[in-house]
C-alpha cells in the first residue's frame, strides 16, 4: 500500500519557493509514489500566505493551487474537530488526516504538531523523517 500523506500549509508553501526537503516530500505525490491527499481549507491559507509572504498576485496564487489540485485529491472536512488548543488552526491538517485515512502527517510545524507525536495513531512527522519512511 503506497503511503498517504496529508501536508500542512507549512510544507506546501515550502513546496513553492524552495528546492529542499518540503519539495521533495511534495514532489513524491505528484510522481504519484505517495498518493498526497489536502482540504478546501490548507488550500485557502496557503493562497492567503503566498499572498502576504511571497507578494504573489491572486493569479499567481490561484495557479499554484490549481497546479497542486493536479495531483492532490480534496477531502471535506467539518471543521468540527479541536485537538490543538495552542493553534486552532492545526485542526483543519488533523481533521484532514483522519477523514482521508492518512497514513501520516508531513508538517514543519515544531511549536504545535510536531511535538505532538501522532494523532489517532498516524504520525506526525518531519519532511526529512517522512523521506527517509518512504523512499526505499
Amino acid at each position: 500500500m503506497r503511503p498517504l500523506a496529508v501536508f500542512d500549509t507549512n510544507i506546501l508553501f515550502s513546496w513553492v519557493g524552495w528546492k529542499g526537503k518540503p519539495y521533495q516530500c511534495v514532489e513524491l505525490a505528484r510522481t504519484g509514489v505517495v498518493e498526497g491527499v489536502t482540504c478546501r481549507e490548507v488550500l485557502e491559507e496557503l493562497a492567503e500566505k503566498l499572498q502576504a509572504k511571497l507578494s504573489f498576485s491572486a493569479a499567481q496564487s490561484l495557479a499554484t493551487v490549481a497546479d497542486l489540485l493536479t495531483f492532490l485529491r480534496v477531502v471535506p472536512i467539518t471543521g468540527q474537530l479541536k485537538a490543538v488548543r495552542a493553534d486552532p488552526d492545526d485542526d483543519k491538517v488533523l481533521e484532514c488526516a483522519v477523514q482521508a485515512g492518512a497514513t501520516h502527517v508531513v508538517t514543519g510545524d515544531r511549536r504545535h504538531l510536531l511535538p505532538l507525536g501522532s494523532f489517532q495513531g498516524i504520525p506526525i512527522v518531519a519532511a526529512a523523517e517522512f523521506l527517509l519512511a518512504v523512499v526505499p
